[in-house]
């Protein structure tokens, strides 16, 4: 059974067919159950879909292995794991089960960049929820000059109609008079072009640098991806 949240231990050892709670708070008590291959004996403590459970010498769950992955998104491939009419950054991976894997977070059809993909939804949870205010960092470049007066103006926020709502602060980097480093701290629909629509500057081209502290390698090509490295996956 897979589990999208985590579970408390005696729960999960109540809820077999041939055991109740009161077995399971005596099993935990004897040292007769392992998680990972430690023995736990507090029935409090959270299990999900990747732990691996044992009751003596029975496996009651083998365990799921948690994956994850930075994909250098190019243009044109949708964000979703599924769609009609384009090919999916799912079909860009040579990956078994694919289809057990979600995004962590999007990109626009046009939008380039760093992509994050896993099987663990308690770790993408991290990145995407507003109230961790993850920082994210765009490359932008645009039709028309970027004055000085946008970095107060994204800096202040925007009010999007829309949503009724203003903008959390966005640190604005002009790198010349028509490209700029971008940092957001959420992530709204169209939220880049919306800001730079305030001034009536079309953005050209986007592309996501970072995500909090995962940056993109440079030597990965749009298309590609890599494993993240353990460090990498703590770092969320």
């Amino acid at each position: 059974m897979t589990r999208r949240h985590p579970m408390r231990l005696d729960r999960f050892l109540g809820n077999q067919p041939h055991l109740n709670r009161r077995d399971a708070r005596l099993l935990l008590a004897g040292g007769r159950v392992r998680v990972d291959g430690q023995v736990v004996s507090d029935g409090c403590f959270e299990i999900r879909e990747f732990s691996r459970i044992e009751l003596d010498d029975s496996v009651l769950q083998a365990g799921r292995a948690a994956r994850y992955f930075m994909l250098h998104k190019p243009a044109g491939v949708v964000s979703a794991t599924c769609h009609e009419q384009h090919r999916t950054v799912l079909d860009l991976l040579d990956e078994p089960d694919r289809q057990e894997l979600h995004l962590a977070g999007r990109l626009d059809l046009g939008t380039t960049g760093l992509l994050l993909i896993t099987n663990d939804g308690q770790w993408s949870r991290r990145i995407t929820h507003p109230q961790h205010k993850l920082a994210k960092v765009y490359y932008v470049e645009t039709a028309d000059p970027i004055g000085e007066e946008y970095i107060e103006t994204f800096a202040r926020g925007l009010y999007f109609a829309f949503e009724d709502l203003v903008t959390q602060p966005a640190h604005l980097e002009i790198l010349d008079s028509r490209s700029a480093r971008l940092t957001l701290f959420e992530g709204r629909y169209h939220q880049v072009k919306r800001m730079f629509g305030h001034f009536r500057n079309r953005v050209l081209r986007l592309h996501r640098e970072s995500m909090g502290p995962l940056w993109l390698e440079p030597g990965l090509m749009p298309g590609q991806y890599r494993s993240l490295t353990p460090e990498e996956i703590r770092l969320i």
